[in-house]
């Protein structure tokens, strides 16, 4: 019997661009992951420990990441489409050009990224584009 995969060296196995519907990470210790623009359609991430991981370029739509520790990631350049990042911990997150707003799904107000509850002490917010964000905690140019 071989050793189980754990969800660090699934996620880190994949090459660049690789694309993944459905999956679920929820609770996962993903502490400094690094990955490699990945596309994530539809999966869930709620509280998983992603502390210090890289996910520069990652494409994120419909994804739950409610409760997701995210202080002090790399979020350089990702896209969050649609997601639920309720409660998300983003303190000392670089979010520098990342792009949070909606996924026309024809049904509104689904496919709205709901930001709500998020924390963002002394994260980088330069070019962050936002559109329509619920519950977004800050107002003002990025």
């Amino acid at each position: 019997m071989g050793r189980q995969v754990t969800a660090r060296e699934q996620l880190a196995s994949l090459r660049r661009y690789a694309a993944l519907r459905r999956r679920c990470f929820d609770g996962s210790d993903l502490v400094s992951v690094r990955l490699a623009q990945l596309t994530f359609t539809r999966c869930s991430f709620r509280g998983a420990d992603l502390r210090h991981a890289t996910l520069d370029g990652c494409r994120f739509s419909l994804c739950d990441l409610r409760g997701a520790d995210l202080s002090g990631a790399s979020l350089r350049g990702v896209s969050l489409a649609g997601c639920d990042l309720t409660g998300a911990d983003l303190r000392g997150a670089d979010l520098t050009g990342a792009r949070l707003g909606r996924l026309l799904t024809g049904t509104p107000p689904h496919g709205l990224t709901d930001a709500t509850g998020i924390k963002l002490d002394n994260a980088v917010l330069r070019d962050l584009q936002l559109d329509q964000v619920g519950g977004w905690p800050i107002a003002g140019p990025y």
